[in-house]
């Protein structure tokens, strides 16, 4: 059980890993206030070096989220009680964040931020890009929160065990401490 937790832990925290490495990006947009556009266009620039990136990083990243995934599904299918909890709340927040990245992060990224329009730092950006650029921001935001929900749930899962184990142990000390027989202090040798 200890395995499968690990296992799901490191996942996850490469997976926000890669996402804090967004933050370059997405502080601009998130962040700051007013957003201009060559901080739009600074955001846009960093999506379209990702999306022209090596195919073989999606596939790393694609093998992570399989392995922390169906450890989590692994886990969530030993129908024990602190498994359906938190391992239940932790694959839902997994799966939202894949499914919002399937759907919305990733073609945005792989079809909008391939060719950008030629420009310069200050010129204005289409409503459309700025759109997406926010969209995008948001949307790794999101993720990042979820996926720190999935640490925090694993976290839970494991002081919930460990609580019940030291639970358990108090339980068998005091009924071995009733059992055991009283010492005589006034028996006298012979």
């Amino acid at each position: 059980m200890g395995i499968r937790a690990a296992v799901v832990v490191c996942a996850t925290s490469f997976l926000l890993g890669a996402l804090f490495t967004h933050w370059i990006a997405d502080s601009l947009t998130l962040w700051k206030s007013p957003v201009t556009d060559q901080n739009l266009w600074t955001a846009a620039s960093y999506y379209a070096i990702l999306a022209k990136g090596p195919i073989e990083l999606h596939y790393l990243l694609a093998s992570v989220v399989t392995i922390g995934g169906t450890t989590i599904l692994w886990s969530l299918l030993d129908g024990e009680a602190g498994n359906l909890m938190f391992d239940g709340g932790s694959i839902f927040l997994f799966a939202t964040t894949v499914a919002m990245y399937l759907y919305s992060v990733l073609p945005n990224i792989l079809t909008v931020f391939t060719s950008l329009p030629v420009h310069q730092a200050n010129d204005a950006v289409p409503t459309d890009l700025r759109s997406i650029i926010l969209d995008v921001a948001s949307n790794n935001l999101i993720s990042s929160v979820a996926l720190t929900g999935v640490l925090g749930l694993q976290a839970g899962r494991f002081w919930a065990e460990n609580s019940t184990d030291d639970d358990d142990q108090d339980l068998v000390d005091s009924d071995l401490r009733s059992k055991s027989p009283p010492l005589d202090s006034g028996a006298e040798s012979s």
